[in-house]
This record gives C-alpha cells, sequence and structure tokens, in this order.
C-alpha cells in the first residue's frame, strides 16, 4: 500500500503535487479550528463553518461566515494567525526552510514545486530566494506588530491585548488575510491616520511580490549606484502603483457626492487610499462597502479582479498579466508585431499566457457569478461582489457570505482556492505536460473582428 502510494506520488506533476499540498493544508486548518480550545464558550460552529474558515485563511482571502472576535478564542486567534502565516508565505516557502533545517538535499523535484507555487520561471537562485523571502516577511510581521502593538497601548486597557492586536493586525495585513479580530475590519480606526498607513504599508509589502521586495532589500544594500532592476520589477511595480493610485483617484470620483459627502479632505483622502490599497488583496475596511454606490462597487470588483502581484501572497489575474494586456493592447493598435518595453521586447510566450490566464478568469467568475444567482436569492451585483473577493484572495465583502447556501459556500470556497493556487497553476493540474511539436500543419489565416 505504502509503494502504491508513493508510485501515485510520483506520478503526479508538480502543479497536482502544489495542489495536493494545499488540500492538505486545508485539512490541517480544519482540524486545528475546529478543537474546543479554539472556540469561545457557546460559540457556534459547524463543519461548513470549518471549511469554509480554513480554505479562506489558507488561501489568505478572509471571507467569513462567522464573527472571528465572537467565535475564537486566544488560542483560536493564534492558531488562525498560523494558519494565515502558512497561507500567505506559501507550502513551499515553509517547506523550503523546514528542508534546511533537517539538512535535506533540494534536488531538482523539489525546486520544480517551489518554481510552480511561486510562479518563477527559472530554477537559478531560487531556494537562496525562498530563504530571503522567509526571513524579509518574519522581520516586516514583526516589525509591524511590534509599531502596532505599541501604539495599540493607548486603545486597550492591557499590553497582552494591546500586542495580541497588534501582532494578529500585522500578520493579517501582511499575508492580505482579511481577517480582523476586532469585530468591524478597520473601521473603529478610520480616523486614525497612524493605524491606516501602517496597515497600508504592510499590505503593500505582502501584495507587490517577493522577488521586488528581494531586489528592493539589494538595493538598498547595494554599493553600486545603478543597480539593475530586472523587467519584472520594473512592471510590477510601475503597475501596483498606477493601480493603488487610479483606483483611489477613482473611488474619490464616484463617492465624492455620495459616501464621501460632507467629509474632511483629508478623511476622503485615507478613506480613498486605504481603500484602494485593500482592492490589491487585503481585505480590510475603514467604510462600511455596502455603503458604496453601484458604479462604485462595480469598480472595486474590476480592482479585486487584478489582484495583487506574481508571486506574493494575492490572488487574482495579477498585475503583471493586467500590464502585459494594455501592452500588447497598444503595440497591436500602433501596428507593432513585437511588443517592446524598457528597451526589452517581451517573449510572446508570457503574452499567451497572460492571455490564458485572462480568458480563464472570465470563464470561471461568470461561471461562479452564474450558479450563484441559481442558488441564491441575493442581486446581481452582491453576488459578483463576492466571486470577484473571492477570485482576489481579497475578502470584502457586502455582507452576504454567511447567508449564502451550503452549494454557494461550496462554489466561493472553489473560487478562492483556484485564486489562491492561480490560475497556471490550475490549468496545469488539469492538463498535461508541456509537449514540444515535432511537426506542424500549414498555416491558414481566420478572420477575426
Amino acid at each position: 500500500m505504502k509503494f502504491k502510494l508513493g508510485k501515485l506520488i510520483q506520478a503526479l506533476s508538480p502543479a497536482q503535487l502544489i495542489a495536493l499540498y494545499y488540500f492538505l493544508a486545508v485539512t490541517v486548518a480544519v482540524i486545528l479550528l475546529s478543537l474546543p480550545a479554539a472556540h469561545k464558550p457557546g460559540a457556534e460552529w459547524t463543519f461548513i463553518d470549518a471549511l469554509f474558515t480554513a480554505v479562506s485563511s489558507v488561501s489568505v482571502t478572509g471571507l467569513t461566515v462567522v464573527d472571528t472576535a465572537d467565535t475564537f478564542s486566544t488560542t483560536g486567534i493564534f492558531i488562525l494567525a498560523f494558519v494565515l502565516q502558512f497561507g500567505g508565505i506559501g507550502i513551499m516557502t515553509l517547506g523550503t526552510f523546514i528542508w534546511l533545517i533537517m539538512g535535506k538535499r533540494i534536488g531538482l523535484k523539489e525546486r520544480k514545486l517551489i518554481m510552480v507555487d511561486q510562479n518563477q520561471s527559472q530554477f537559478s537562485g531560487i531556494v537562496n530566494l525562498m530563504k530571503q523571502v522567509l526571513f524579509l516577511i518574519l522581520w516586516i510581521e514583526f516589525f509591524g506588530g511590534l509599531i502596532l502593538g505599541t501604539y495599540f497601548l493607548t486603545y486597550f486597557d492591557s499590553f497582552q491585548e494591546a500586542y495580541l492586536h497588534g501582532f494578529f493586525a500585522s500578520i493579517s495585513a501582511t499575508t492580505n488575510g482579511g481577517f480582523d479580530i476586532t469585530g468591524r475590519s478597520m473601521i473603529p480606526f478610520r480616523h486614525d491616520y497612524f493605524v491606516q498607513f501602517i496597515t497600508m504599508l504592510l499590505i503593500v509589502f505582502g501584495a507587490i511580490g517577493f522577488p521586488v521586495l528581494v531586489e528592493v532589500k539589494d538595493f538598498l544594500f547595494s554599493k553600486h549606484r545603478r543597480y539593475p532592476f530586472t523587467l519584472f520589477t520594473k512592471i510590477t511595480t510601475i503597475t501596483f502603483g498606477s493601480l493603488v493610485l487610479f483606483g483611489a483617484i477613482g473611488i474619490y470620483a464616484l463617492e465624492a457626492n455620495h459616501a464621501f459627502a460632507g467629509k474632511s479632505w483629508h478623511d476622503i483622502l485615507f478613506l480613498s487610499l486605504f481603500q484602494s490599497t485593500a482592492t490589491r488583496s487585503g481585505g480590510l475596511a475603514t467604510i462600511d462597502i455596502s455603503q458604496l454606490s453601484g458604479p462604485t462597487i462595480f469598480f472595486i470588483c474590476a480592482l479585486m479582479f487584478i489582484g495583487a502581484s506574481p508571486s506574493s501572497v494575492g490572488g487574482g489575474i495579477r498585475t503583471t498579466t493586467f500590464a502585459l494586456n494594455l501592452l500588447a493592447l497598444f503595440h497591436f493598435a500602433r501596428g507593432n508585431k513585437a511588443v517592446k518595453v524598457f528597451k526589452r521586447e517581451l517573449h510572446p510566450a508570457d503574452l499567451m499566457k497572460s492571455l490564458v490566464v485572462t480568458m480563464m478568469a472570465i470563464l470561471l467568475v461568470f461561471g461562479a457569478t452564474l450558479i450563484l444567482t441559481i442558488t441564491e436569492k441575493h442581486s446581481l451585483t452582491e453576488l459578483l461582489f463576492e466571486v470577484c473577493s473571492a477570485f482576489g484572495t481579497t475578502g470584502l465583502s457586502l455582507g452576504i457570505t454567511a447567508d449564502l447556501s451550503n452549494v454557494g459556500k461550496c462554489v466561493i470556497m472553489i473560487v478562492m482556492f483556484i485564486g489562491r493556487i492561480g490560475i497556471l497553476t490550475f490549468l496545469y493540474l488539469i492538463g498535461r505536460k508541456e509537449i514540444e511539436a515535432n511537426y506542424h500543419y500549414p498555416k491558414e489565416r481566420v478572420i477575426i473582428g
């Protein structure tokens, strides 16, 4: 039996193994979160609640069918923080760390798994990248928790409670988990710009992409004046920053005469900026999302659909996919056959991947929303928002998550899971390995458009 199981595992592709590991992580999370010590006395807890919370925490989404503050004890909060950490950094990042501690040689198969989990395209330096990612994220979370915990001493009566809230908020923001233990997300701090600023920084650190963080770290400690940033970092940083800025301007413009009417300029600035940053994958909110107008809800859906950057804690089609689609559109409109940016020419395979990811994501969101319109009684806007939030592993909601039927919750769980492992991994999961064709048919043009 053991021999057959080993042969079965050996036969799995890296993408299938990654999906299996995340499935096992969800199973462990269900067991841990269902422990009696994890709940407050009298808290209601069913298997579907446990499964949904486990998938949401492993995928670092933040959608929840229970009130986190009212359901989990201090032990449960620590368990939830651990699962968020596990899901946010990634199974293979933590796996690499454990392998190194145990002195295990990281071979070709392990490196392939790391590549799939982190959406990397080459073996070179991948183990060193994982080590740097782990230590960078842990240091960011530690200092974020220390700063917020110390600051929260003005909010809470005891230092234990202050630092508990501080470190959980730091982990939740850095992993873009979207969970909170205040019971009202970030609304209690809607006028505290310092807490919002630190939280936004942590969300950006988690969502901008691990390779970007490593390159920025190397740049800061580099002795050379001109540090050679990769094309990935240049495209990711510009796209990420532009989306945050464009998102903030868009939210302000759409809500200036609605939810933001009568508010001070600095309040409007932080409300717009925080919500735009949170749509990358953060899932926290300083305002009741249901108070926003219809156009803003659809605008936020688009931002969540794009999501965070590749090789980060977030989901969605990812920022580079969006950027490559725009670049391809721009160059095609100008009659260029090749797509060039920053004195580099983009590989046709990457352009094809960006198109495939976008189309598959549209089909996934459309299909999931269609199913929910059949099984649920909520409006199309509410259901679309829920699906986009799940796909982008964002965690924002219009308050319908707990009211979904069991079928609806299963649909959202599937979308969250796919959003976490990524569209490409999902396609590789159901497909076969790449095969180089040894023959070609005659080419023929097809009428397009």
